[in-house]
């Protein structure tokens, strides 16, 4: 989490002195969504298995399948991959079994400085635990329920994704 905060603080510097897409919020509201799940192999194993800067294309719907390209930057920070033909991330972080990413800025959308981070981390030599890490800004939604709707939407979704991560690398 502390990760993710730096990232926003940088992200928040970097569009306030006019580095980023035209920033109109005048009172965000981050959210952070914290998530994990145990799993029953080593952290080698797992990360070789769902780690991958496109792995995401495995694991983020139960059929797998999603397409994933990477466009540059092969699997380091500052690579860009689209998923799905449609949504863009960018490589803000990288360690041994760990990554960090944003979704860039889309012209005449709300840009919720959306950051993602995900770490497989050892337990002992047996089990793994994935940390899943989402950040965002909900200050566009209508109201409190719309915000709640999103942020227990996108937790849904991503709790999934690490059941299907669970599955992937027990299996």
């Amino acid at each position: 989490m502390k990760m993710t905060a730096r990232l926003a603080a940088c992200a928040l510097g970097v569009a306030a002195a006019g580095g980023g897409a035209a920033w109109s919020q005048t009172a965000p509201e981050y959210v952070s969504i914290p998530m994990e799940i145990t799993i029953n192999k080593p952290v080698a194993d797992v990360w070789a298995k769902v780690g991958g800067w496109c792995d995401i294309s495995k694991w983020i719907t139960p059929t797998g399948g999603v397409p994933c390209e990477v466009k540059s930057s092969h699997s380091n920070i500052g690579s860009v991959r689209v998923i799905a033909g449609r949504v863009t991330e960018i490589m803000t972080a990288k360690s041994q079994h760990g990554y960090g990413y944003t979704q860039p800025p889309v012209e005449g959308k709300f840009y919720n400085l959306y950051h993602g981070f995900i770490e497989a981390v050892a337990v002992d030599a047996k089990t793994t635990k994935i940390n899943y890490t989402l950040m965002l800004d909900v200050s566009d939604k209508a109201d409190q329920a719309a915000k709640d709707a999103d942020v227990n939407g996108r937790r849904k979704q991503f709790e999934a994704a690490l059941q299907n991560i669970k599955k992937l690398a027990e299996g």
